[in-house]
C-alpha cells in the first residue's frame, strides 16, 4: 500500500458511502480536516483503498489485491473490514483479534433522573486557550492521550469546536467530551474523565451538552463501544443513545513482514485543517476485560 496525496485521492463516494454514523465517519472527518492518512494498492486505477486516523482504519477493495507487507503500517490499529479481508490480515500480522463493537445513535433526550453536576463545576465548550489544560488532563491520567488524536493533538481539539468540558473550581479540566469522528451527517462521540471525579455526573453533562451543539450543527451524535464495556453502554444509554447495530472490527498486532514502501512516505499531519493479537493463521477468542472499566471513559 502506498500513501496517496489529499489532493490525488479516488472518487472516495465509491469507497465511503457518506453519511453513516460511527467510525464510518473517518473518511469524512478525514478528509475535511486534514488529520488521517490515505492508502492505495496503486495511485491510478486503485482495488483497494485504505484510510487510517487516530488507531483506526477502514480497509475497502479486493483483498486479492494487497500485499500483505503492505499492510504493515497498521500493525496495533483497529481495523474495520469485511471478513474477506482474513486471510490477508492474517498473513499480514502475527495476530488479530476480532473484537465485538457496539453502535448506537442519539435518539432520546438524557435520563431526567440523573444528578446534576457539583456547582463548583462549570461546563462549557472547548476553545483554543484551553490547550493547555486539555494536555495536562492527559498527561496525568493514563491512556487518555487518544482522546484528541483524531484531532492531531490537545491543541487541535482545543480550537476544533467539537469538544466541551467540565473545569474544576481551579480552572483544571475534569472531564470532556468530543465529536471524535465528524461526519457530514454523524458525529462520533468519545469521552475522558479524571478518576477522581468519576461518578460525579460530570461525563453525562459534557456529553448531554455536546449531544445539543451537534444537534444544532444539523448533525446527528452516534456512539461506538466495546461490548463488553458496559459503563460506557450504560453511559450511553442514559445520555439518549439507543442501539443501532453490532459489528466486528479486528485489533492487528506486529507485522509479519516488514513494510517496503514503493514511494517515499508524504509527511504526516500534526496539526488539522481550520474548521470553515492470535497465530498469523488463525483468529482467536474475544479477550475479555480483567477489571470493571471506569463509567467515566468511552469508547
Amino acid at each position: 500500500m502506498i500513501q496517496l496525496s489529499p489532493r490525488k485521492l479516488p472518487a472516495l463516494a465509491r469507497w465511503f458511502p457518506a453519511g453513516a454514523p460511527g467510525t464510518a465517519s473517518l473518511p469524512e472527518h478525514a478528509f475535511t480536516t486534514g488529520v488521517g492518512t490515505w492508502w492505495a494498492d496503486q495511485a491510478l486505477n486503485p482495488r483497494v483503498v485504505a484510510v487510517s486516523c487516530a488507531g483506526h482504519v477502514l480497509l475497502r477493495g479486493a483483498p486479492e489485491a494487497v500485499d500483505p507487507a503492505g499492510l504493515a503500517p497498521f500493525a496495533g490499529s483497529h481495523v474495520e473490514a469485511l471478513a474477506r479481508f482474513l486471510p490477508v490480515l492474517g498473513a499480514a500480522f502475527e495476530r488479530i483479534v476480532p473484537a465485538e463493537r457496539m453502535l448506537y445513535v442519539h435518539a432520546e433526550p438524557a435520563s431526567a433522573s440523573t444528578p446534576a453536576p457539583p456547582r463548583d463545576t462549570t461546563v462549557r465548550r472547548l476553545v483554543g486557550t484551553d490547550a493547555p489544560a486539555l494536555a495536562a488532563l492527559t498527561e496525568g491520567v493514563p491512556d487518555t492521550a487518544w482522546i484528541h488524536d483524531s484531532w492531531g493533538g490537545a491543541e487541535g481539539l482545543a480550537a476544533s469546536g467539537h469538544g466541551w468540558a467540565a473545569f474544576d473550581r481551579n480552572g483544571r479540566i475534569a472531564s470532556v467530551a468530543c465529536g471524535y469522528f465528524a461526519g457530514d451527517a454523524y458525529e462520533d462521540v468519545a469521552v475522558v474523565t479524571a478518576p477522581e471525579h468519576r461518578r460525579e455526573g460530570l461525563a453525562l453533562a459534557c456529553v448531554t451538552a455536546l449531544c445539543g451543539d451537534i444537534a444544532a450543527r444539523g448533525r446527528t451524535a452516534s456512539w461506538s463501544c466495546a461490548r463488553d464495556n458496559r459503563p460506557s453502554r450504560l453511559l450511553a444509554w442514559t445520555a439518549g443513545f439507543r442501539l443501532q447495530r453490532e459489528y466486528v472490527h479486528y485489533v492487528t498486532g506486529r507485522a509479519s513482514v516488514p513494510s517496503v514502501p514503493s514511494v517515499r512516505p508524504a509527511p504526516k499531519t500534526t496539526t488539522p485543517l481550520p474548521w470553515t493479537a492470535v497465530p498469523a493463521t488463525t483468529v482467536g477468542p474475544l479477550p475479555r476485560p480483567t477489571q470493571p472499566l471506569p463509567l467515566d471513559s468511552a469508547p
